[in-house]
């Protein structure tokens, strides 16, 4: 028999790692081809892994609610063969033996210290968590009062580490400071302790913010991890913003009259999305260099045009399918697509590898009314565009005869580009791209 190593694929260029939430099989199931093993969730996509192989499950290497790193193994498969995956017989130098050995050692002396003892506590703790606690010396008193964010109240990694971080951040605040030792705190206890010479869990005392009677509502995971992507982009990229006004008076009666022959024909509504899709193309094709991506102190040139579009969840978060040379498709192709990536995305069925590769990403405010905005960079992309609404306005137009006050259709585009990479010239260029292009649209044009 031999022994397959199921791995948590790459799921994008900017996710680096995932939450395992469900795991679908035991130790000892049947395993059979693309058969779904275990779920996982990134910020972005919530999605189920399959099997690369057939056999029976043997070990499970992480629990529910822990961090998983793309390339980490995640499940071992026993499989029909002779070999043993990933290894070899490999002859070894007598001075690594001298370090093996060495290291050997200093494990057993390690294992030999005095632990933490766990079984005093009513409540479940991950290994990952129980190893954290062990290495910064966090009692089990001091445990049971973290809050957890994970299922049924389970404390996660990023729990504790939290609290290990708020901790280290407070100077001198401690719950055992100076030899001072802490007031005895009950089990699962999630509240401050009132009265006199009462010490409080540190980690309670940071979180706790809220009045008697305002309501407390946990951010759910995917909110956590899009709050820590929009956070590190900010402190990534300088963020620097160009606004500029679109007529699209043509395009508003073109698709009045166009509408109706078109879900007729191709069985597919026309909004003005994939209208705006194909101008951002065409933009990103005229000025490449706003189709790049920063990895370091390089600048990685993309060969295809591949547009992120933000698209709303049921519950409020957002989540980012991607367009693939998007440059290549015709009118009818992009509101296909479109209207594809954002149905399966509003009912979550996208898969990891149609949230990944996006090379330039746009949102599309004016959905919920807004003129517009300036959206953040979606890493490590260096641009993002936001459409705002459509509204009619009185307007100055100017015609061989005078000028006269009209009525026309308008909005305003907003681009968030990266100021280390791109300056205000092509920034505020490329912006003035997409808007020429929707401002010439050809009201006679054929679909």
């Amino acid at each position: 028999m031999a022994k397959f190593e199921l791995k948590l694929p790459r799921m994008g260029e900017s996710v680096a790692e995932a939450t395992l939430t469900t795991w679908l099989k035991e130790v000892g199931d049947t395993i059979e081809m693309d058969e779904p093993i275990f779920e996982i969730a990134t910020d972005k996509v919530d999605s189920e892994v399959p099997s690369e192989v057939e056999g029976i499950l043997l070990e499970k290497l992480f629990d529910v609610d822990d961090i998983i790193k793309v390339g980490q193994t995640v499940a071992v498969i026993e499989t029909e063969g002779t070999e043993v995956q990933g290894t070899e017989e490999i002859e070894v130098p007598e001075e690594a033996l001298t370090v093996i050995e060495d290291n050997i050692k200093t494990a057993k002396e390690v294992s030999n210290k005095p632990i933490l003892d766990f079984s005093s506590s009513e409540r479940f703790y991950s290994p990952l968590v129980k190893n954290i606690a062990k290495q910064e010396g966090i009692s089990t008193a001091v445990l049971d009062t973290i809050h957890g964010t994970g299922k049924e109240g389970r404390v996660t990694k990023s729990d504790i580490l939290n609290f290990i971080a708020n901790t280290k951040s407070i100077p001198d605040t401690t719950t055992e400071m100076k030899g001072v030792k802490s007031a005895p705190v009950s089990k699962n206890q999630n509240k401050q302790t009132t009265g006199e010479n009462t010490s409080v869990s540190i980690g309670n005392a940071v979180s706790n913010h809220s009045g008697v009677n305002d309501e407390v509502i946990e951010m759910s995971r995917m909110g956590k991890l899009i709050a820590k992507h929009m956070t590190d982009s900010l402190a990534t990229s300088a963020h620097v913003q160009s606004f500029i006004e679109v007529d699209v008076t043509n395009i508003v009666k073109w698709r009045a009259k166009t509408k109706d022959a078109f879900e007729k024909t191709e069985g597919e509504k026309l909004t003005f999305t994939p209208i705006f899709m194909e101008a951002i193309a065409k933009a990103l094709k005229k000025y490449p260099m706003m189709n790049i991506s920063v990895n370091g102190d390089k600048v990685i040139k993309k060969k295809n045009i591949n547009i992120g579009m933000a698209a709303a969840l049921p519950d409020g978060n957002l989540i980012v399918p991607v367009i693939k040379n998007a440059d290549q498709l015709n009118l009818v192709g992009m509101a296909k697509v479109v209207n594809d990536l954002a149905r399966r995305s509003r009912e979550n069925k996208l898969k990891p590898d149609e949230i990944q590769d996006g090379t330039y990403t746009v949102t599309n405010v004016g959905t919920f009314g807004s003129v517009f905005g300036t959206p953040i960079i979606n890493q490590p992309q260096v641009g993002i565009l936001a459409l705002g609404a459509i509204r009619k306005i009185p307007a100055v137009i100017e015609t061989s005869e005078g000028d006269f006050i009209g009525i026309r259709s308008k909005m305003y585009i907003s681009h968030s580009y990266d100021h280390r990479v791109v300056n205000g010239a092509l920034g505020s260029m490329f912006a003035k791209a997409v808007a020429d292009y929707l401002e010439a649209w050809d009201i006679n044009r054929e679909v």
